[in-house]
């Protein structure tokens, strides 16, 4: 197999002696059969589903950001490439220059990652737009994201679990959990938490940062923002300096029952099987743990299935019900901090109301942006969701007091937000053009990328 490093002094690719990632799950088909069978599997979450659809308030939170135009649950680790490709956040590039998203939004998303990274180095991968390398990152989420596949135990059979990502080795240590000196099992869950975690792209090289030096919990994070004056965009409504959480599930799994007795992500989402003829493999079609009940819940627990459907129903109507109720303040806030802006407010007077909507803002989005966290963590959620309200709370009373001192004494009249396409017309968003400028990149660029892979590929 050839090898291949990216320069950021060029677009060229030279050979190298150094033998190069595999990143092309295809080819440990042969040697690992079972899991490659069930890795494939990932791809039968075929469905999209429009978060934002289904609830339209996220639409305003997210205001003048990318997420305002398009938020759909995540799908299986087969659709990583395809998704980030066809979300209308990273838009239309004509070139490697162009569109609105750096490098590293990439960095979840393939393999490739892990190989360019390792050819090149983390200075030259994070450099410029995400279109730069789109023909570079070809191939989705798989085996040498989560495995030393050049190791000799790898060649083995043995799983050689390894932290790809340099930047997720660093934030490790930061928790003193330096990934060579943990079990096991806590490897298994430090090679998840590389990418389902909490992290943001450092300003001055857009290098992806997990934000733990004060630690994972929401507070302390969120500590972590203000003190470095970080944040991800500026609300249209509010002028808010906002966060967006992105996904944080090592951070809120770490806090739960399960993250504090070493019960990881695999024991309930990638559990130990046997095949037909009783060979016990890893069952890489990652997904609900009910579907395998009996290898993954019920290992532990003695109540049935239905019973524990039940709790995590529960559970998970609590989340939703504070989730919405969270929801509906920080919305209001927003528009009364624009109209209290319209009403002449001065930074001074608003900068106290604007750190209210911040971290009432971030405390939600940490609770909602963990998938799972119902099960994972459902006290946190909760926790964090509670005090969203309350900080939501705060905010509107000096907004209340503030526009009456300005004159304003009746309610700000919120606009008709109850379904996707009004939130969104509310803000002004033009969709159609927004979609059309999507559609052009897809059937014009992307299959360019495609041909340049095949080409390249062909050569390791």
């Amino acid at each position: 197999m050839g090898s291949v490093v990216f320069l950021a002094a060029t677009s060229g690719l030279f050979a190298d002696e150094k033998e190069s990632i595999e990143p092309r799950n295809a080819r440990f088909e042969n040697a690992f059969p079972e899991q490659y069978k069930t890795w494939k599997a990932t791809g039968e979450s075929a469905a999209l589903e429009d978060a934002l659809a289904e609830d339209p308030n996220m639409v305003i939170m997210w205001a003048g950001y990318g997420f305002s135009k398009d938020y759909s649950k995540a799908r299986g680790h087969l659709y990583a490439i395809e998704d980030i490709r066809n979300t209308l956040r990273t838009a239309g590039p004509k070139d490697a220059n162009s569109g609105p998203m750096p490098m590293a939004c990439w960095s979840c998303k393939s393999p490739d990652v892990a190989r360019v990274l390792e050819d090149g180095g983390e200075e030259a991968y994070f450099k410029g737009k995400w279109a730069r390398m789109g023909s570079e990152i070809v191939n989705p989420i798989g085996c040498a994201d989560c495995h030393d596949t050049k190791s000799e135990a790898f060649s083995k059979g043995e799983p050689a679990l390894a932290l790809s990502r340099p930047y997720a080795k660093r934030a490790m240590d930061t928790l003193h959990k330096p990934f060579d000196k943990q079990s096991r099992f806590t490897q298994q869950s430090q090679v998840c938490g590389q990418c389902h975690v909490e992290y943001f792209f450092e300003p001055s090289t857009n290098a992806v940062t997990f934000p733990w030096n004060k630690g994972v919990e929401v507070e302390k994070i969120e500590g972590y923002f203000d003190d470095i004056g970080f944040s991800d965009w500026t609300h249209q409504l509010s002028k808010t300096p906002m966060l967006k959480a992105q996904h944080p599930e090592f951070e809120t799994w770490s806090q739960g029952i399960h993250g504090k007795n070493d019960v990881g992500c695999v024991d309930c989402h990638m559990p130990k099987v046997q095949n037909s003829e009783g060979k016990v493999y890893t069952d890489h079609k990652i997904g609900n743990p009910f579907d395998r009940f009996e290898d993954t819940c019920g290992t532990c627990h003695t109540q049935d299935k239905a019973s524990l459907q039940n709790i995590v129903a529960s559970r998970k109507a609590q989340v939703l019900e504070m989730k919405l109720t969270a929801e509906k303040h920080i919305v209001a806030a927003h528009f009364e901090a624009a109209e209290a802006w319209k009403a002449g407010a001065t930074q001074e007077e608003m900068k106290p109301i604007l750190l209210d909507i911040r971290h009432a803002q971030w405390r939600w989005d940490y609770a909602i942006a963990s998938h799972g966290v119902h099960m994972h963590a459902p006290e946190v959620a909760l926790k964090s969701l509670g005090t969203a309200l309350d900080k939501a709370a705060d905010a509107r009373t000096k907004l209340l007091r503030l526009l009456a001192k300005k004159g304003i004494t009746e309610p700000v009249k919120i606009p008709d937000i109850s379904t996707k396409a009004k939130a969104q017309a509310a803000l002004g968003m033009d969709m159609e053009a927004l979609k059309a400028e999507k559609a052009d990149f897809l059937k014009t660029v992307a299959p360019k990328w495609d041909e340049e892979a095949k080409r390249r590929e062909a050569h390791y």
